[in-house]
Parts: structure tokens; C-alpha cells; sequence
């Protein structure tokens, strides 16, 4: 017999925004509730559990309905109050009660151990990707479907970064994975991801995001079957909000919009046969365990998984002139030592309105000191006519120079400046890093993925020198 303890209620984050989101998945019928207000100190008990949470105290000499404290922490014990990560958890087993761990006899199909010589080459060259095929049916968990494109430094010395791809077409059933290396933001591209965590479930549709804490279990269950997406994987720190600065006090992500979930358990009578994923070292080990690490009862803290609907994000723009840079559209960064400097951000491009006076609107032609990986959830990029497709990708590495393609450049030259709605129905993101990333040999030759002619698509960009053009008017361009 399996006693579960599941929400009544599901309390839908972001109503007000679907229609932002025609193809977003209903969740099923099953109920999830969510707790608001990112990296607040939740408290939450499982319902008909009440009074799990001991009073006064996190470690009493006998917890509530017999259940074992433990304290999950994600910074170190010492760490300023203000960056002080950690989470009680009060559960029917301790995470503890598992055989040793071995070496998988799998790994995930093309997950990089070390972004060096033997697995990773360094490359000047803009890429692009075409999207990852989904595989059959019932054949690929999400723990073994890790795709690595490139990344930079390494969990050994907790410095550094992975950008992933990934694919799944069956449910991590009795199986469980953590990930020691670091925090993982995940991006569906398609499909949506029905998920159990040890802090209690989340529903992440495509245009929302996830992420889950170094160390935190979780398994993926795929309510509409084979799906696909991206991974940010951080090993240095975590993701935060941005600063406002100028902006103020409001705008970009609100806090408010980022939900948690409410405390969530299972548990059985008999002992079960259940495998626990660790991704440590850039490896995959498994252990064994005779119930299911789900066990929680009731948690408190502010170190937990949460999910985020990019249509609640509040963008920033021109209401003069020029193209802002693109770091106003970031949603959260993992912060590097040096102020302002980012080891990776996530920037999102939505839905929105373009008023720039005399202004060309596209991003602009661009060298930068970052490097810039580039996904598509849905709809076609205002910078890209052509080629770059929902759950494809792109790397502009450092210095690398990019921009509009030509037939891009042509249109937004001589388009008529009126304020125009800007990537309605499309939903483009990027991971943006301070680090210069080396590319799995696998993403550059084994995939078959990389887009050979991308470099053409710039190639049609043609001198339109003119001296008779002095005030710049697009009437004398000649394409």
C-alpha cells in the first residue's frame, strides 16, 4: 500500500498571461499548488499533516509523527546572512538510507567529463544548430538524455558553466536523480515536464522555466510524451535577480512571479526497488534504495526548486531612440567576483512593442567580450529570416562578431518607423557567459546538427557606400 499526500487545489501561476501562450499544455488533472516570492523563507506541510513542522526549533529530540530532520544546505554554513542558502527538511527516511554509489553502467548519450582537448575543441566560428530529433517513445528517461554543446571551467573547483540540450520520451519511473556539479535551469522547448521534487511537484510547460538547486532529487515524468529543451548548468553559485539600478525598485522579473511547491509526500508500506542518479564529477552513478526518496513531509527554509512563466516578465525599452542592449531583458544571472561581470545570465526576447526614433530596431551588428548561446522556444526571431528554428540553438563565442542576417538588415533598412508590436507569438532566450566556452566534439561534428552554411547568411550583406547619402536616407540604399 502507498500513501501519498497530494494537493487539493491547483493554483494556476499566471492566468492572466495565456493567451501570451496559445500552446501552452493544461496540466493534468492532477493538482499542484505553489507558494510565491522568489528566495523567500517558505514553511509548508503536507495536507492532514499539520504540526509536522516542529515549533521553536529545527532538531527536537523527537520530531512530529516520528520523522528525521535534515537540513539541506546550499551555501556554506558561514555565508553572509543575505547569501545564506539552506532548507530543513523533516521526511519519513533520511536521504542517507541508500546502497554505495557505482559508476553507471550508462552515461547520459553525450554528457563532456572535461571541456578539454580530448572531448571539447575551441572554435572563433559563429554555429548554429539544427534542433535535436525526438526520440522514440519509451526509450529515453530525461536523466540519460543529456545533449553537452559547450561549456567552460569544471565542478571539480565549482568555477564554470555547461550549456545542455536535451531529449526524453519516457518517465523516470522508481528513479530519481541529484546533481551534485551544480544548479541546472531548465528550458522546455517541447513538451511539458511533470516533475517531483523532494520539496513537492512543479508543472513546467514550455515558455516557463525551472530550476532545481545543486543537490536537490527530482524526477521527470513526460505528460505529453517525447519533449526536448535546454539546460544551463551553473557550477559556480546560483542564480539570482538581477539589480535594477536605474530602473528602480519594479520591472523585469518581479519576484512574485516565482513560484515553489508546497510540501508533497510518498511513501509505501513494503519496500520498494528505487534508483538514485547521481550526476557527480560530470559522470552518472546510481545507488540503490528500498523506498522512495520523496518522503517529505514538511519543509521550511529558502533553498528549494521553483518555476518562473516567462510571460510574467516585464520588459524595458526604448521610448526614444537607439536599440537597448540586450542585458535589459535578463531574467536571472549567476554573478561571477567581479561586479557586473556574469559567469551566465539568462536573457529572454518576448513579445513587445519597438517605438525607436529613426532607429534601425533589429539587435545590432555586435563584438562582445561574452559569449552568447542562443535558443528558440517557439516563433521566428526578429534577427533571423531564416534557419534558426524553435529548439534549434546558436553560439556567437567571445569577440565573435554577429548580428540581423541580410534579408533581416534589407527589411528593417527600409520599413516604415511607427511603433510595432515585436516578436508576438515567438519566445527567444539566451545564456550569456563571461567565459569562453569550448564546444563538445560531438555538438561540432557527431550530431550532424551544425548548420555548414550559416556562415552565408551574412555573406549577402553589401557595401552601400554612397556619397550622395550623407544624411543616410534609406531611399538611396541599393539592395
Amino acid at each position: 500500500m502507498t500513501t501519498t499526500s497530494t494537493p487539493t487545489t491547483f493554483a494556476p501561476a499566471f492566468a492572466a498571461h495565456s493567451k501570451d501562450n496559445p500552446t501552452r499544455t493544461a496540466p493534468p488533472k492532477c493538482t499542484y499548488t505553489y507558494q510565491s516570492g522568489f528566495g523567500n523563507e517558505f514553511a509548508t506541510e503536507a495536507p492532514g499533516w499539520e504540526g509536522a513542522l516542529p515549533v521553536k526549533q529545527n532538531t527536537p529530540q523527537v520530531c512530529p509523527y516520528g520523522l528525521y530532520a535534515e537540513q539541506l544546505s546550499g551555501s556554506a554554513f558561514t555565508a553572509p546572512r543575505g547569501h545564506n542558502l539552506r532548507s530543513w527538511l523533516y521526511r519519513v527516511r533520511p536521504s542517507v538510507c541508500h546502497t554505495p554509489f557505482q559508476r553507471a553502467s550508462y552515461d547520459s548519450a553525450h554528457m563532456v567529463r572535461q571541456f578539454a582537448d580530448t572531448e571539447c575543441e575551441p572554435t572563433p566560428n559563429q554555429l548554429r544548430w539544427s534542433p535535436l530529433d525526438l526520440p522514440e517513445a519509451g526509450k529515453v528517461p530525461f536523466h540519460a538524455g543529456w545533449h553537452t554543446i559547450c561549456g567552460a571551467g569544471g565542478p571539480e573547483t565549482k568555477s564554470g558553466l555547461a550549456v545542455h540540450m536535451f531529449t526524453a520520451s519516457a518517465d523516470m519511473v522508481n528513479t530519481a536523480m541529484v546533481n551534485a556539479d551544480g544548479e541546472i535551469l531548465i528550458v522546455p522547448q517541447h513538451g511539458a515536464l511533470d516533475i517531483k521534487t523532494e520539496f513537492g511537484k512543479l508543472y513546467v510547460a514550455p515558455n516557463e522555466i525551472v530550476v532545481i538547486p545543486r543537490g536537490v532529487r527530482f524526477a521527470v515524468s513526460l505528460p505529453d510524451g517525447p519533449t526536448r529543451g535546454y539546460i544551463l548548468e551553473v557550477y559556480t553559485g546560483r542564480f539570482e535577480l538581477p539589480d535594477l539600478g536605474p530602473i528602480g525598485a519594479n520591472g523585469l522579473a518581479n519576484p512574485r512571479d516565482f513560484v515553489y511547491p508546497t510540501a508533497w509526500f510518498e511513501t509505501s508500506e513494503q519496500p520498494i526497488e528505487f534508483t538514485l542518479v547521481n550526476k557527480y564529477a560530470n559522470l552518472l552513478w546510481t545507488a540503490k534504495m528500498d523506498h522512495s526518496p520523496f518522503n517529505v513531509v514538511a519543509w521550511h527554509g529558502n533553498y528549494a526548486p521553483y518555476k518562473y512563466d516567462l510571460a510574467a516578465f516585464n520588459a524595458m525599452n526604448t521610448v526614444t531612440f537607439d536599440h537597448p542592449d540586450p542585458s535589459i531583458f535578463t531574467v536571472l544571472t549567476c554573478k561571477s567576483n567581479t561586479p557586473g561581470v556574469a559567469i551566465a545570465d539568462f536573457v529572454i526576447f518576448p513579445p513587445r512593442w519597438a517605438t525607436g526614433e529613426g532607429t534601425f530596431r533589429p539587435p545590432y551588428f555586435h563584438r562582445n567580450t561574452m559569449s552568447e548561446f542562443m535558443g528558440l522556444i517557439k516563433g521566428a526571431y526578429e534577427a533571423k529570416a531564416e534557419g534558426f528554428v524553435p529548439g534549434g540553438g546558436s553560439l556567437h563565442s567571445i569577440m565573435t562578431p554577429h548580428g540581423p542576417d541580410a534579408p533581416t538588415f534589407q527589411k528593417a533598412s527600409t520599413a516604415p518607423l511607427t511603433p510595432v508590436r515585436v516578436a508576438d507569438g515567438t519566445m527567444a532566450f539566451m545564456f550569456e557567459s563571461s567565459l569562453l566556452m569550448t564546444v563538445s566534439k560531438w555538438a561540432l561534428v557527431e550530431s550532424n546538427k551544425v548548420q555548414q552554411d550559416y556562415w552565408t547568411h551574412w555573406q549577402g550583406l553589401k557595401s552601400h557606400l554612397n556619397k550622395d547619402n550623407k544624411e543616410g536616407k534609406k531611399e538611396l540604399l541599393k539592395f
